[in-house]
Parts: structure tokens; sequence; C-alpha cells
């Protein structure tokens, strides 16, 4: 599993607290940087990765989110792909010598680097997703998600489909930040099935993020007593959720993109972030002149879905694929959340 996969839920603690500290290298990594400019003699736009892009959907998504800005705009994009802390600062800094109309980075491991190079460069428009500097920067703009409306609906879904009436949560840690992961599932679970019963384990330990095996013996907890629709909320501990799901014939959901493809026929559905749409709607607004502030992407604004609500849903080897009188109803409630009309509590909330 990509280390962005990896360590994606730690993101709902960091968006408002700062992680370690870094210091920005002279040195351009070497390597690492690929240049895709269309061509155009519009702005520019380069985007910083915090891992190798790859397979990693999760970046996939910004790298698209990028060149979409770059081809609407009729200006060029350069991509950085980082591997480990060092290229990271490296990159960051090759970033911001180059001067582009807007440095898009995606990730936490950027709060820091950005903050310090935000003082030194004051004319520099900085866009981060998926976190966000503690201190605010008019040359500063962050987007976030509201991951909470997409759990609700995934836990529509596990209460239609669950047999058993029992709807259950692998979450990393007890804290407010993680139970948007969790709590939302529940109250979706009972929002279509009143008398749903509902319970969250936590994975916890030494390495909460990183704990397959935890994680899986949390699953078998619930499993052990009944429940059959599970939330994986376990970062790398989500292959556990899913092998401990597929033992006893239950079913699990993923988190920020399709994890179907790692157990077919045991992962339901996904909550997927769309970075392509934070990415690409922050650079309108960078350029549109509304810098130094924070965008929550949710339902509403599209940056934040359901594998089965997108399309190619047919070929994503979800099992909800299978059940499209579930997901009509499930519509209908993201519909309503879009409208207005219902409204998802957010645990993490002040």
């Amino acid at each position: 599993m990509p280390r962005r996969l990896r360590r994606t839920l730690q993101l709902a603690a960091t968006t408002a607290l700062v992680v370690t500290a870094a210091t920005a290298c002279n040195a351009a990594a070497k390597n690492e940087a690929s240049d895709s400019a269309s061509g155009g003699s519009g702005k520019t736009f380069t985007l910083v990765t915090p891992d190798a892009v790859g397979q990693n959907e999760f970046l996939k998504l910004a790298v698209s989110g990028i060149k979409d800005a770059a081809k609407r705009h009729d200006g060029s994009q350069k991509v950085y792909e980082s591997t480990d802390t060092a290229s990271q600062q490296q990159n960051v800094q090759a970033a911001v010598e180059a001067q582009p109309d807007v440095i898009v980075l995606v990730g936490f491991e950027f709060a820091d680097l950005v903050a310090q190079q935000a003082e030194k460069n004051p004319k520099q428009q900085f866009l981060i997703v998926d976190a966000c500097t503690t201190k605010t920067y008019e040359n500063v703009s962050c987007a976030v998600f509201r991951e909470h409306e997409g759990v609700y609906l995934a836990g529509a879904e596990a209460g239609l489909l669950s047999k058993s009436g029992k709807v259950g949560a692998v979450d990393v840690l007890d804290t407010p930040q993680f139970r948007r992961y969790s709590d939302p599932f529940a109250a979706g679970a009972k929002k279509v099935a009143a008398k749903t019963e509902t319970s969250t384990r936590f994975v916890g330990g030494q390495s909460p993020f990183d704990d397959s095996a935890r994680a899986k013996e949390q699953a078998n907890t619930l499993l052990s007593k009944g429940y059959d629709q599970i939330m994986a909320a376990a970062a790398a501990g989500n292959y556990g959720v899913f092998e401990a799901a597929k033992a006893k014939g239950a079913f699990a959901y993923g988190v920020d993109v399709n994890q179907c493809v790692s157990a077919p026929g045991t992962v339901v559905d996904n909550v997927i972030k769309r970075t392509d749409v934070a990415v690409d709607k922050g650079i309108d607004a960078v350029l549109a002149g509304k810098t130094g502030t924070t965008v929550s992407y949710g339902l509403k604004e599209g940056g934040i879905s359901l594998t089965g609500l997108e399309d190619g849903v047919e070929s994503s080897k979800c099992v909800i694929a299978d059940h499209k009188d579930v997901l009509k109803k499930v519509e209908a409630l993201r519909d309503q959340i879009v409208a207005g009309k219902l409204t998802v509590d957010d645990p993490a909330a002040s």
C-alpha cells in the first residue's frame, strides 16, 4: 500500500496541528521532477507530491487536476515527485525558485515547509491540499475535505445491506478527528434502518496507522458479535480488516481511493477524496484573488464522493455495483445533503 494511503487518516488530525519541522534545502531533487508543460503562454503551475505518483490513485487525481488547470488557462505545469523528507524539502525549494503562478502541494508533510517559504516569499502563491498551516498567510490557500459526508453515505449503504442489523467500524484512534470516519457511518446506517446496532473498535497501540494485525483483531471482535458491515478506517490496517471480513463472509468499506480492487467481493464501496477537484478549483480561486483562505470540499463541491456514485462503477470490482436499488436510495440522500436539507454532524467540529 502506498505511503499516502498508509498515513492518510493522519490528515484528519494534522489539518489543525503543526507536524514535524523541516528546513528547505537549496539543491533541487534530481530525477524527481516530471515536466509536462502544455506549451501555452499563460499561467504556470507546479505540483509537489509527498510520494512518487506511480499507481497511487490519490496522487494521480492531483496530477489530473493540475493538468486540467493548465489546459484551461492556456498555461504549463510541472510535477515534482518526492520520495522522502529530503526530496520533499528539495522539491519545494526548486518550485519556489522557479516562481510559478501557483505552487500546489498535497499533504500534511508540507505544512511547515510552506509556512517557512510563505514568510520568505510573500509574493509566491501556495495551495495546500488535504492539510493546512496552523498560521494564516495571505499567500497560502488551503483545500480540505468534509470526509464525514461521504462516510455517512457509506453508512447508509451498510444499513441497507446488513442482514444482521449490526454495522461497525474499525478506526485508528478514539479522538473527535478520527471519529469523522466512524460516527457518521453509524449515523448513516441508522438513518435508513433505525434499529441498526452500531459499534466502533479502535486500533490504538504503538503504531495505529500501520498495524494490520491489530486492525484485523478489532475487526474480528466485531465479526464475532455478528457485525456484517464494517467501515475500514485504519489506514494501512485496512488490509487486515478486509482479510477478516473476507474470512467471515462479511463486507467492508474503504477510504480515499478505490480499495475494492484489493479485496473484490468483500469491499462494498469507498469514500473517495477528489484531489483533482480540489486542485483545479483551488487554482481558480487563487488566480481570482481569493487567497489566504481555507476552502472545504464535500459532496456539494464534488470533492467527496463514493466509488458507487462515480462513472465506471460497473468495472470497479465494488460489491455495490450489484445493488442498483441501494445506490438510488444513497443518491437521494446525497442530493438532500447537497441541497442543504440534510446535515451530517461533524465529530471534529468545535
